[in-house]
């Protein structure tokens, strides 16, 4: 059973969807334009079935989840929103799964609330020390709405461009026009500052104890290999790397099976004790 939803959080609305039953799965997006939680998560929760409760929100500045007033997204908000809108759905454990701008949010997330977080999956995550903003990301922060700001940033996310449909260019054109106002709050540049904002201190790191599982494409050119993941292998108490070949910045994706299978492999696990 799938809702899409709002929910109050501090005040301002977020809308959710949340699907399934049984111990419960957050599911936070990336932060390219257009993107929404439903629209990243809804295949990968659909095949996944019902046994989590899957709750993936549109976070602040996307999707039908507007900026609270006197705030500019950021880490920080993304965090505390996520933190009370579990808090408003009355999970008092979960498991986080975050890609890329949610994959920091996720960590942060965990650091923030140990007693409530029992698994973290980062996939093609940001918010390792030191991580520069790579010019791929720079352009897709830069999309401009539209047809051809949609196909640019849709290449630019997958290494086999045959998954540029032009379904998924007028869908994601369509997405990026309803949410451009917001959107263009969020990243305006000098655009490096947003990537910092989005990075973790080793001693935030080093202080989570859920364990972690990360999830990376050895193609992905919008959050390298190199310097988004393996660096957070030296900073996670409990930390284990899945890099996938011939793959991009979209694992669940480019590679749906493996994906979905990594995932229900690792969130099992916290079923199983």
């Amino acid at each position: 059973m799938t809702a899409l939803r709002t929910v109050t959080v501090g005040g301002s609305p977020v809308h959710v969807m949340d699907s399934g039953t049984g111990p419960a799965v957050l599911m936070l997006h990336g932060s390219g334009p257009g993107t929404t939680g439903s629209g990243a998560w809804g295949t990968t929760a659909q095949a996944l079935g019902s046994s989590w409760r899957l709750v993936a929100p549109d976070q602040a500045g996307f999707g039908r989840t507007p900026i609270p007033a006197g705030s500019r997204g950021g880490l920080r908000l993304w965090t505390e929103q996520a933190a009370g809108l579990m808090d408003a759905l009355g999970a008092e454990r979960y498991a986080v799964v975050g890609h890329s701008m949610g994959g920091a949010v996720a960590l942060a997330l965990a650091a923030a609330r140990p007693e409530q977080v029992t698994r973290v999956v980062a996939v093609s995550t940001m918010g390792a020390p030191g991580a520069p903003l790579s010019a791929d990301l720079d352009a897709i922060w830069a999309a401009p709405a539209g047809p051809s700001g949609a196909r640019d940033m849709l290449s630019r996310l997958v290494l086999d461009q045959a998954l540029v449909t032009e379904a998924a260019v007028a869908a994601r054109a369509a997405a990026m026009q309803a949410g451009a106002a917001a959107f263009a709050s969020l990243f305006p540049p000098p655009r490096a500052r947003w990537a910092d904002d989005l990075t973790l201190s080793a001693r935030t790191l080093a202080g989570i104890r859920a364990p972690v599982l990360l999830v990376h494409g050895a193609e992905d050119r919008v959050t390298p290999l190199g310097t988004a993941a393996l660096p957070l292998l030296g900073h996670l108490a409990d930390v284990r790397l899945h890099v996938l070949g011939r793959c991009g910045h979209v694992p669940a994706l480019e590679h749906p099976h493996d994906f979905r299978r990594l995932l229900s492999c690792f969130l099992g696990r916290e079923q199983a004790h």
